[in-house]
């Protein structure tokens, strides 16, 4: 079980981690009051990733004070994503992405990092990712583009650029300015 806490903000994500090798099985909550930015919500996850720890499914259940939104993310065998939401669905290759991101959350910066050793000293990379926007629920395409250091990963993604200390195994510890693990 890891914990984080949100810096400046109201907000906790919990996850409880299954780590077979490179592959991993993720039960997370994401906990957020409101802001000047967003409504108050709740999201929890499932994610698992395949032996290589790309990603193969996310399931989220989104609760927000406006209504309640599923939504699932599935990479299928020829590499293209299966997104379903309450709009439909859509298929898509979202540029070769082979990872995931979930706005306000450490733990899926995870995903790339360790695949990519970037807490083993790894190479600056650009990293395409399905990238859920929370509260709102919207999937796009994104990149997140990740520079390693001998302190800490500078991270620069849709919502932020910052950077982020991680543990032995890759993950986050502080993501500064989002998020510190308790």
């Amino acid at each position: 079980m890891v914990t984080w806490r949100g810096e400046g903000t109201d907000r906790l994500e919990q996850v409880r981690l299954h780590v077979t090798g490179e592959r991993i099985k993720a039960y997370g909550r994401i906990i957020a009051a409101a802001t000047d930015e967003h409504e108050a919500f709740s999201a929890s996850y499932e994610l698992v990733t395949n032996d290589d720890g790309v990603t193969k499914r996310l399931s989220v259940h989104l609760l927000r004070a406006s209504g309640e939104t599923q939504l699932a993310i599935t990479r299928d065998g020829e590499h293209n994503w299966l997104i379903q939401t309450p709009e439909g669905t859509e298929r898509g290759e979202f540029n070769g992405a082979e990872d995931v991101d979930l706005a306000l959350s450490p733990m899926f910066n995870a995903l790339p990092i360790r695949r990519k050793r970037l807490h083993e000293g790894g190479a600056e990379t650009d990293v395409p990712v399905v990238y859920l926007y929370l509260p709102a629920g919207t999937v796009e395409p994104a990149t997140l583009h990740y520079t390693p250091g001998p302190d800490a990963i500078g991270v620069v993604s849709p919502i932020v650029t910052s950077s982020l200390t991680v543990d032995a195994d890759g993950f986050v510890v502080d993501y500064v300015g989002l998020a510190t693990r308790v």
